[in-house]
């Protein structure tokens, strides 16, 4: 069939003598499966990809878009058209299209062909690797570098598709060439507007256990060898933190159903370390995160996926294996860092206004640091509340650490940290659960004041003070 035969049928399909009106034609009666089963897609869709395949000056860039629709929409779920479209090399025929239209301003033509080699991967192997070998690593390379999310997105799409089921694919992915980098890249600069590379990113840096590797791609890439520069060691990039955030929020969204290994759990351990340094020339955070200032926000997405890791860990009733990831955290001081950080914190807001010496008069807590960004302290809580569930050996680090009393200070309601209140008072439950040392020494505590026992209260508990010793003990008024 040549490109004059090929117009001629699609002519006759659609009964209409314009190029443009018979793709029109088609692909409305394409876009349902009874209106594509009309249609006699053993001559449509071989003609189309001879068009393609073609010079013809009919193939303008409107023209363009609507032949990529049509196929799109024929290789939507129909196996007679996905396999066509390998027979007649439509791979070639589109990707052929979609690369040198890379520096088109119209990206929504890249994103119509993309779609379309999406919709044939799902026919099965033989068609994911027919795309795969096409593209990887350079096409899909190219295509990353386009910073907008019109073709990140369904880019995403196709390079999950292909990999569906071959998982040495993803690994490939994550080890050798920087494609997911750049991605990461166009993602933090574009933005997305569809779940395709947070699906991507779950499988190769959590699944996987890629995020080492991509996590270090993704350093200030304008920095050359031989050129020197304190940034490359000692600070993060925003792609960095765009990537811990997702990671964030893909973790979040699965406690439970992802298993963390302990390389990624103690290279996110590591993040946090080298980031805690910022506390040391804080100012107290006007906003939640993500704040725009970059290692405050690598500081907080690492120290939420930290908390995340240790509850589904509990999730998945692993608390009584002596090799889960969060005993190695332990094993690696984490509650130890956990309370050194949140001692140095200056006390919550009502902590503040209450105490009886001001700020001025008391010397030591001049030294006393902000929190960076508003649930800073929950966060802490909340990741100790995490670490002491269940977990004998983490309940007495807490002790032997004097984490008693700073854990009962944190059950208070604090404007600069949204429901620290309920993680302070879950935290000192899970203390106190099946640790009889850590109930003695809060029945052993002497009161400087009045306290307030309504935090103690939500236990179910309550404290009773003996009028001689001045001593609070714990009891359970049922």
């Amino acid at each position: 069939m040549n490109g004059n035969d090929a117009l001629k049928l699609l002519f006759d399909v659609s009964n209409s003598n314009s190029f443009g009106n018979s793709l029109h034609i088609l692909i409305h009666i394409s876009k349902s499966h009874s209106g594509r089963s009309k249609l006699p897609s053993q001559t449509i869709l071989p003609a189309l990809l001879t068009i393609l395949h073609s010079q013809t000056p009919l193939l303008d860039h409107n023209n363009l878009s609507l032949c990529f629709k049509l196929l799109r929409n024929l290789c939507a779920g129909e196996l007679v058209n996905q396999n066509l479209f390998l027979e007649f090399d439509g791979v070639d025929a589109v990707v052929s299209r979609i690369l040198t239209l890379e520096g088109c301003s119209d990206h929504m033509l890249v994103r119509w062909g993309l779609q379309v080699l999406a919709n044939v991967c799902l026919a099965g192997e033989q068609h994911q690797r027919a795309i795969w070998e096409v593209l990887f690593p350079f096409g899909f390379l190219s295509l990353a570098r386009v910073r907008t999310k019109e073709v990140c997105d369904p880019l995403c799409m196709v390079i999950y598709a292909c990999c569906d089921g071959n998982p040495e694919w993803f690994l490939e992915l994550g080890r050798g060439w920087p494609v997911m980098a750049e991605l990461v890249r166009t993602a933090s600069s574009a933005n997305f507007g569809e779940d395709w590379i947070k699906l991507l990113l779950s499988r190769i840096c959590l699944e996987e256990s890629q995020l080492p590797l991509l996590f270090s791609k993704l350093r200030f890439k304008d920095i050359h060898e031989g050129e020197e520069s304190e940034s490359k060691d000692d600070q993060f990039s925003s792609e960095q933190a765009f990537l811990l955030q997702t990671l964030s929020g893909i973790l979040n969204e699965r406690i439970g159903d992802v298993a963390i290994s302990e390389d990624v759990a103690l290279f996110v351990y590591g993040i946090f370390k080298k980031s805690i340094g910022v506390l040391e020339h804080a100012v107290r955070g006007k906003s939640r995160l993500p704040t725009a200032i970059t290692v405050v926000d690598v500081l907080g997405y690492s120290l939420i996926i930290l908390r995340d890791i240790c509850a589904d860990d509990s999730v998945r009733g692993n608390a009584e294996d002596a090799n889960d990831v969060v005993d190695v955290l332990l094993s690696y001081g984490l509650i130890e860092l956990l309370l050194i950080v949140l001692g140095d914190l200056e006390p919550p807001a009502i902590i503040r206004k209450g105490t009886k010496q001001s700020e001025n008069q008391d010397g030591a807590s001049c030294s006393l640091k902000p929190c960076p960004y508003k649930g800073f302290r929950r966060d802490i809580v909340s990741l100790i509340c995490n670490c002491v569930h269940r977990r004998k050996h983490a309940q007495d680090k807490l002790r032997n650490r004097n984490g008693v009393l700073l854990l009962l200070q944190q059950c208070v309601t604090d404007e600069d940290n949204p429901f620290l209140r309920e993680w302070g008072i879950w935290s000192v439950r899970n203390m106190l659960e099946g640790s009889e040392e850590n109930q003695k020494e809060v029945s052993e505590l002497e009161l400087q004041g009045s306290a307030d026992t309504q935090e103690i209260s939500e236990l179910g508990l309550q404290v009773e003070v003996d009028k001689k010793t001045r001593r609070a003990k714990l009891v359970n008024p049922s």
